[in-house]
């Protein structure tokens, strides 16, 4: 082990020598393999390869770049590659697939990029890598075990496995296959500190495994492996109107696990699961994604996963027949708890009741650490709101549940105490959606603030995004929206933390650019459009929530909301640069398109659930489910040419325009501008979309600018006009109507909830509504990306994807002293910063090295209105007109 530590050493010192030979200014930086930093156990037999450009001079561009791959990383630092070398490459792409031998499985592999800029001066990164895991579902060895209950069955199972290794080891991985949710532990050690693994998946048609690295929890000598297994959304016991209990899927727990040692001596041992591990109950003694926890602390067996626990009491375990025969490695980034949040205040109701108040509405888990009398039930109630009387109020949450509310209250874990000292406790297998907690317990106990943290847990994307404004609404609506993100991002996007958890296709696509605005959270969504294919129905249908265990192939479940199968692929194509997933989509949205367009041949549909949760008026369902057809046709059309399908591209783009008419035809009145009847959506969506005519987009933006004006500036909109007006106005001469709308602050508005005390954005407009009246929803979130778009001005740009090109469109507002957004794109650093000073405005904008941009100015700025920028930092000064 000291002589791995030593090379590895010599490795990093070799790497930083080198790469300061470069002698340049410019450095590849951030190098990615899908994604993400050094992965381990990637299944992808071509993965992409990313790296930055550090390089702060004017113009900074590359002109060539190579890439080296070996398994021998020494190898590889002094350039040479047995595995791939991409030669020297004329090119300024920064996104590569990798193109060299089959990567075999089990195998790390090193790799660095060398590039040149404009001058011919090469410089060099240091040396990554990724590495392989199963590559194949017939590589494995283990067996798909279970502890043979049934369904109904409460106690979570633990297992272990006992084993010693005789050798030197010099790596170990453990890859793990569960149809459920799982913690692993070695020698008494918990592995890892990711949440609810794996992710939830159309179980009956893909698994996911996680691969750990555990080569520092083993011994030589004795060993000990354990396992606990949580139901998760796979053995669904908790009664909800979506059915996930009469799941196609449905059944306890299983899991597959191969621990593979690799010793200093070359020689590889694999330790699977079959009939020799062991089974017993946990403490666990019941568990629920969807509503709680209960655990007793008189149940723990102290050391079940050391060597020397004695399990002579523990059971045999069963064989099962492998869930689905597509088992592929996880590749996302993990669920964490990613921000501790100590209480801001505590009330003692009476000597068994305490209410905490945690400060904001987060998704995730508390942990409690408290002594009592042995026996002692302590429920530990989450929720968002309270009573008059200090009490938690559920009632805006727990309207879809249909469970047994004493036996399994929603929202609720349940602690019995050991008696034995101080008991600690956090679900390992639940979130929730709250702000408040209340503990009841059935003795009394003493608690202070210090008894009970919350964890907000999600996704952990890393944050890119950044707006800071001499407005403190604008700042915390930013806030704000990104905490209701975050709270719904839980390996797939989500409607809201509590009551449903479901995988809204319409929220997911409502807010995909405020999420790529904000966070890097790519590895998610390729998760979850695979979870779209696994879903979608041969005719091309997709169900309205995603996975679902039957529920959403109903009658609405149409083009406002499933147009995320063409939208999000589109998307990610237009920030990222990377077309995989739009390639990986691009049969499953043809299917698609082609059933709206067998099904409605004349152009217009009416499938759609329309204009969710709106102020007041109602929107007419044909036009703007009939705009979302001309979306995904477009997208298709662009995708074809894309990749080269002439006829397809043909095709599309003639059915486009056909979809597009159509609507014109039948809902646009040329002469007086105004679409169907005329609500804010109605204007808004064919704007948005550009649906609109050229020579009518001046009378029909006005139009809504008028409408806007005579509502005082607020909004009448539901889930489809809050996606696009503010973007309608921003990009169609109207971006001060725009600004007024975004930071109103009374009802109805985006910012009449912040002056209200919410942290998270709600479900309706209406804060004293008697139904949709969850308080972490993210339906409404365009407006955390408007804020880069339309007061920040930056846009990526299709011709020229992942920021390789920015289009700069900033509004300087007037009523806004500053404004800065800060946006890192794959090419490094974007910043579009200005502010007001005696009448004049300074302007600085950052486009990252190997990028250029256009920037537009908009009309009341004297001078030119069309710039042309490298790479590099910019500042302007100008002046006003009028």
């Amino acid at each position: 082990m000291v002589k791995l530590y030593r090379y590895t050493i010599l490795v990093i010192l070799l790497s930083f020598s080198y790469f300061l030979k470069g002698g340049s200014s410019s450095l590849p930086v951030d190098l990615k393999t899908d994604h993400l930093e050094n992965p381990i156990g990637i299944d992808n037999p071509n993965p992409r390869l990313a790296w930055r450009i550090e390089d702060n001079r004017q113009g900074a561009r590359q002109s060539a770049y190579r890439v080296i791959i070996g398994t021998d990383s020494l190898k590889v630092l002094n350039g040479k590659g047995d595995v791939w070398d991409s030669g020297k490459m004329n090119s300024d792409r920064q996104l590569v697939t990798y193109a060299g031998n089959s990567l075999a499985p089990f195998t790390k592999y090193y790799w660095k990029v060398m590039i040149w800029d404009a001058g011919q001066n090469e410089s060099i990164s240091g040396i990554q890598s990724f590495e392989t895991g199963m590559m194949d579902i017939s590589h494995w060895q283990g067996n798909w075990i279970s502890d043979g209950r049934d369904i109904h069955y409460a106690p979570a199972p633990y297992f272990r496995k006992k084993f010693e290794t005789a050798k030197e080891i010099a790596s170990a991985r453990v890859y793990i296959a569960v149809a459920g949710l799982y913690e692993l532990h070695i020698n008494g050690e918990k592995i890892g500190n990711q949440r609810l693994d794996p992710m939830y998946t159309r179980y009956d048609r893909r698994n996911l495994y996680v691969t750990h690295d555990v080569t520092a929890q083993l011994q030589k000598g004795e060993n000990a492996i354990g396992v606990i297994l949580g139901n998760g959304w796979y053995n669904h016991q908790s009664m909800a109107v979506w059915d996930f209990h009469r799941a196609p899927w449905r059944n306890r727990p299983a899991f597959c696990l191969d621990l593979r040692i690799t010793y200093t001596d070359g020689t590889v041992e694999i330790i699977p699961t079959n009939l020799s591990w062991k089974k017993s109950d946990s403490p666990v003694i019941f568990n629920s994604i969807y509503t709680g926890e209960h655990y007793d602390a008189r149940l723990e067996q102290d050391g079940w996963s050391k060597p020397e626990f004695d399990d002579s009491q523990w059971q045999e375990v069963g064989l099962r027949s492998t869930p689905s025969q597509n088992i592929t490695a996880q590749q996302l980034r993990p669920i964490r708890n990613v921000l501790t949040i100590p209480a801001k205040s505590v009330h003692k109701i009476d000597e068994k009741t305490y209410v905490y108040d945690f400060g904001q509405n987060m998704s995730g888990v508390t942990r409690i650490k408290v002594s009592g009398e042995e026996g002692t039930e302590l429920r530990i109630k989450h929720g968002e709101r309270l009573y008059d009387n200090g009490r938690i109020n559920m009632s805006n949450i727990d309207v879809y549940y249909r469970g047994d509310r004493e036996k399994d209250p929603f929202q609720t874990d349940i602690l019995i105490l050991s008696g034995k000292g101080e008991d600690e406790f956090m679900t390992r297998f639940n979130y929730k959606g709250f702000r408040y907690v209340e503990i009841t317990s059935s003795k009394p106990v003493e608690l202070d603030k210090n008894n009970l943290t919350a964890y907000f847990m999600h996704s952990d994307v890393p944050p890119i995004g950044k707006i800071e404004t001499s407005s403190d609404l604008i700042n915390k609506l930013w806030w704000a929206t990104n905490n209701a993100y975050l709270s719904n991002l839980m390996g797939y996007p989500t409607d809201c933390p509590q009551r449903e958890k479901n995988g809204w296709t319409g929220d997911g696509h409502f807010a995909i650019e405020t999420a790529l605005y904000n966070f890097d959270g790519i590895t998610v969504y390729e998760k979850w459009l695979a979870d779209h294919r696994d879903e979608q129905q041969p005719n091309g249908v997709l169900p309205d929530i995603i996975p679902t265990g039957g529920w959403g192939y109903g009658t609405h479940n149409g083009l406002d909301w499933t147009s995320t199968i063409a939208i999000i692929p589109w998307e990610i194509y237009r920030f990222y640069g990377d077309s995989k997933l739009l390639e990986d989509c691009y049969g499953n949205i043809k299917r698609y398109v082609d059933y709206v367009d067998r099904t409605s041949p004349g152009g217009l549909t009416s499938w759609g659930r329309g204009d969710w949760v709106p102020v007041k008026s109602r929107s007419n369902l044909e036009l703007t489910s009939s705009v979302y057809f001309y979306v995904d046709a477009k997208i298709l059309a662009e995708a074809s040419k894309l990749f080269g399908k002439e006829t397809d591209h043909q095709y599309y783009s003639a059915l486009a325009e056909k979809i597009k008419n159509a609507i014109n035809k039948k809902y646009l009145d040329r002469e007086t501008g105004i679409y169907a009847s005329g609500t804010q959506t109605e204007l808004s969506v064919p704007l948005q979309w550009k649906v609109v005519p050229e020579d009518m987009i001046p009378k029909v933006a006005q139009n809504l600018a008028k409408k806007v004006e005579e509502a005082g500036f607020h909004l009448d909109v539901g889930v489809l006009g809050a996606k696009a007006i503010l973007n309608a106005l921003s990009e169609n001469g109207y971006p001060d109507v725009a600004y007024k709308v975004a930071v109103q602050d009374t009802y109805p508005s985006w910012g009449w909830w912040i002056v209200n005390g919410a942290t998270t954005l709600l479900e309706n407009w209406d804060l004293d509504a008697e139904r949709d009246i969850s308080d972490n929803h993210m339906m409404f979130g365009e407006i955390g990306a408007w804020f880069f778009k339309g007061l920040g001005g930056i846009y990526p740009d299709a011709a020229q994807p992942g920021f390789k090109h920015i289009i700069l469109r900033p509004h300087f507002e007037k009523d806004l002293e500053r404004f800065d957004a800060q946006f890192n794109s794959p090419h490094g650093l974007i910043r579009s910063q200005w502010k007001w000073e005696g009448g004049k405005i300074n302007y600085q904008v950052v486009v990252p090295a190997n990028s250029s941009a256009t920037l537009y100015l908009p009309d009341y700025v004297e001078g030119n209105k069309l710039i042309k920028l490298d790479a590099g930092t910019h500042s302007f000064t100008f002046k006003i007109s009028g």
